[in-house]
């Protein structure tokens, strides 16, 4: 909601030294969102002054039309003499008044105007659109044609009120007062504690048997319609400059007098109104809900198929207008056409002041797709007492303005309805607080706002017709708490329970995070959505239970309705995101849940609401969601060491992937082992799974290794890249996490070289199970140092591993023949278990 600061002083007699950032602070403090204080004219210089074109000379050979005009601006030049100005715009005459900025003067955007020649001639000046002077959009998309009785000489920018501020609200939803000048009015006036002056205030005659007839047929939609008419509009009258100039400001075109007085008043009172024309409407103007397959020409020329639950206006012919939405094409006003003889204007209108359902009216604006200013505040929340004021408020503007005559039929259909009251026991506000108001502040306040209050220790509580969303007791306490200032509450910091604080899993997974940050890797957090043709991509099979997915009732997007049972989907997306933007070397890490759909589907119950839910009540709720395991991922690509002075650098590949799964294994205390796999976006011949033992069978936790080229290239990701993926409640469930002091030995290592020959097809991490279980608890460490095939040396198909054992004693020196039994023991029982033989 925009709120120029001389409108709101109208009604608020503010001291004339509070500027639009005092008003900003103030209303801030009072909880509305002031985004932004804008600054209309502070960089605007004068002269710029009201002309009349007295000549208009058509210049020749130029790629578009120019006209050499001559413009009497009176004594605004300090000669008097007529103002030679080089226009190209086409939309005025000569005898137009319009607006002349002369040399010297500062346009906005800093824009210096001087005496220049261009196009053969010496322009001293320029003839102004509205763009120029930084007005907006006037619908003309031209010079600025003032009305015939404007002064010549006059200070334009006086005339057109072009230096103000303007304040941006950023109205919540349950404020619909606020997007109103009134409603601002109101809460400045409380800030300010000063009087406020009700433009809402009005005289307005009661219904009589004289008004248009309504018929209201669904009541719980309407509560509230009136009508009044003005007849006799003049064709030829157009919005005076003021109420232009304030459209404009509150970020509204003008269009046509009519039109612009109903949006003015609804800009004023918050209250949406629609002029009809009188000579269209046939016959009882008539609310209802609408028959399923009726159409309607709405005023943005779309034609609409109606739905059974939208509420319309009708007439003898069918529906006219959207309710609270949108009129219709069919009894639009008609503006004046000058070229015609006035042929066609509306000179009798009819004047709709009505309440619709809010529910009724954001349901039919979002199943049409069509969002407007009368829609955002009937969807929030509109005054049903404002009604009558305001179409009183119209009548007397078109009356004014156009010269029109209000009769005095006035059509008012109500529902029958009571005002709201809650009632409140006067010390709530200080228990919700946790400060002391007193009775005598609580009253006030509410007062304040708009409640009459009566009561002692018990108040009863009477809340405004403007302010729908205070519907029960913490309401009325958060109204007194913020007039009173939500920076007045003191703060106290919350004592946690001692001996509590991160639990096991949280402390898990902040050192794996921790570890793979210390590796290089970069925290990448994703949206937890997926669509299901990423499974096609990623290259899993039909019966992959990764496919199995929980999809949402509502998601925030249709293209990925489903929630995600790996973290690789997002990880890839984002790799891809980074390498188009340039980073072409990364390395990006993720734990977070992943969504796995239960066997048998339960229905969640609703949980009560006036008391903590039992165990057996969260029980149930936690059985009706879905497995919520956490994983954890990494993705990979480009370089994994750069290359510079140092050496070469080193491009990331499967072991990357590999290495990045132990750490985690590491940080969760797990005996993770890896063999060769195939599965799903993983090349077949360079992926590792990743296994433990859970309850003494081995289980897969997740693979590691290169992507599939097929997979890049559908996903459109760099050669090479690299992922690996573990399930980390797993990891947590098998490790031990207890810290382990290093074994500190003060005799020496004894180091044994092993190469073994076997089948290439042999893992490397068989030989080295065998190996290690061989050597016994003399065996320090085992590391692979080389693998090497040569089929003339060591056979077809046939490879050499080479191990380094490192034995050590804890209470001795270990002699030769004690390390080469060991060693002995490990090779026999390597070959025993995978054909290994002893090399050379």
């Amino acid at each position: 909601m925009r709120v120029p600061l001389s409108w709101l002083r109208e009604y608020v007699d503010l001291p004339a030294t509070e500027t639009g950032r005092d008003v900003q602070a103030k209303l801030i403090s009072a909880g509305l969102e002031v985004e932004t204080v804008e600054h209309l004219g502070a960089d605007l210089k004068g002269p710029l002054v009201v002309g009349q074109v007295l000549t208009i000379e058509e210049l020749e050979g130029f790629k578009k039309p120019i006209r050499f005009c001559t413009v009497d601006v009176g004594q605004a030049n300090g000669t008097g003499e007529p103002q030679e100005i080089v226009c190209g715009a086409r939309n005025f005459s000569v005898g137009d008044k319009v607006v002349v900025v002369l040399p010297g003067a500062t346009l906005p955007g800093g824009f210096s105007i001087s005496a220049r020649k261009t196009y053969g001639k010496t322009s001293h000046g320029m003839i102004c659109s509205s763009d120029e002077l930084g007005m907006g959009d006037d619908g003309t998309h031209g010079i600025i044609v003032l009305p015939p009785e404007t002064e010549v000489g006059k200070d334009a920018i006086e005339l057109l009120e072009l230096v103000d501020e303007v304040l941006d609200i950023a109205v919540t939803a349950n404020r619909g007062d606020c997007l109103s000048i009134r409603g601002v009015a109101r809460e400045t006036a409380i800030a300010y504690g000063l009087p406020l002056r009700d433009p809402a205030l009005l005289d307005v005659p009661g219904p009589n048997a004289y008004g248009y007839p309504v018929k209201v047929s669904d009541p719980a939609g309407c509560d509230r319609f009136t009508a009044r008419t003005v007849t006799g509009l003049s064709p030829e009258a157009r919005s005076p400059i003021w109420l232009q100039r304030r459209l404009q400001k509150v970020g509204m075109r003008p269009i046509s007098l009519a039109v612009d007085v109903t949006n003015y008043v609804m800009m004023e009172l918050g209250q949406p109104l629609h002029a009809y024309d009188r000579h269209q409407v046939q016959g009882t103007i008539g609310v209802r809900r609408a028959q399923e397959g009726e159409k309607i020409v709405t005023l943005d020329g779309v034609e609409r198929k109606l739905h059974a639950e939208d509420l319309v206006i009708t007439d003898d012919r069918g529906p006219i207008g959207l309710a609270g939405v949108m009129g219709g094409a069919d009894t639009e006003i008609a503006d004046h056409d000058p070229s015609e003889e006035g042929a066609g204007a509306t000179t009798d209108v009819i004047i709709e002041a009505a309440h619709f359902d809010q529910v009724s009216v954001a349901r039919t604006a979002r199943r049409h797709k069509l969002s407007s200013e009368a829609s955002r505040r009937f969807e929030r929340g509109v005054d049903p007492q404002a009604a009558a004021a305001a179409a009183q408020r119209t009548v007397d503007l078109l009356v004014l303005l156009a010269g029109g005559t209000a009769e005095v039929g006035v059509t008012e259909v109500v529902a029958p309805g009571a005002p709201h009251t809650i009632t409140l026991a006067a010390d709530h506000p200080d228990k919700v607080a946790g400060v002391t108001y007193g009775r005598e502040t609580v009253v006030r306040r509410l007062q304040e706002v708009g409640c009459d209050v009566y009561g002692q220790d018990e108040l009863i509580v009477t809340v405004p017709s403007w302010r729908p969303d205070l519907t029960d007791p913490n309401d009325l306490a958060e109204e007194v708490i913020r007039l009173e200032g939500y920076e007045n509450l003191p703060s106290t910091l919350p004592r946690p329970p001692a001996g509590r604080g991160l639990t096991a899993r949280q402390r898990l997974h902040r050192r794996i995070g921790r570890a793979l940050a210390g590796a290089g890797y970069v925290e990448a957090l994703n949206y937890p959505f997926v669509s299901e043709q990423v499974f096609d991509q990623l290259g899993l099979e039909a019966d992959d239970p990764a496919r199995r997915v929980v999809k949402l009732a509502n998601p925030l997007s249709d293209e990925e309705p489903a929630l995600r049972t790996s973290l690789l989907p997002g990880l890839l997306a984002a790799l891809r995101r980074n390498d188009g933007r340039g980073s072409h070397d990364l390395a990006l890490f993720e734990t977070g849940l992943v969504f796995q759909p239960r066997d048998a589907a339960e229905v969640a119950a609703n949980l009560p609401v006036d008391r903590r839910p039992s165990l057996d009540d969260i029980a149930a709720l936690n059985a009706a969601l879905p497995d919520q395991p956490r994983h954890v991922a990494v993705v990979l690509a480009g370089a994994r060491e750069q290359a510079g002075w140092w050496g070469k650098g080193r491009p990331a590949d499967w072991a990357d992937a590999v290495e990045a799964a132990r750490t985690v294994a590491r940080e969760a205390g797990a005996d993770l082992r890896m063999r060769k796999g195939q599965y799903g976006p993983w090349h077949p011949g360079r992926c590792a799974e990743l296994t433990v033992t859970v309850d003494g069978a081995e289980r897969v936790v997740g693979h590691a290794g290169e992507l599939h080229p097929r997979v890049l290239k559908t996903l459109g990701l760099p050669a090479r890249a690299c992922a690996m993926e573990l399930d980390l409640d797993v990891l947590e469930r098998v490790g031990d996490t207890v810290p382990q002091a290093p074994s500190i030995s003060t005799f020496p290592v004894a180091t044994q070289d092993v190469a073994l020959v076997v089948d290439a097809f042999v893992p490397a991490a068989d030989v080295e199970a065998a190996l290690r279980e061989g050597a016994g608890e003399l065996l320090e460490s085992i590391r692979l140092f080389d693998v090497y095939e040569n089929a003339e040396q060591l056979g077809e198909g046939r490879k050499s591993l080479a191990y380094a054992l490192r034995f050590r004693a804890d209470d001795r020196t270990l002699t030769v023949d004690e390390a080469s039994a060991a060693r002995e023991t490990a090779v026999a029982l390597a070959a025993d278990r995978t054909g290994a033989v002893l090399r050379g």
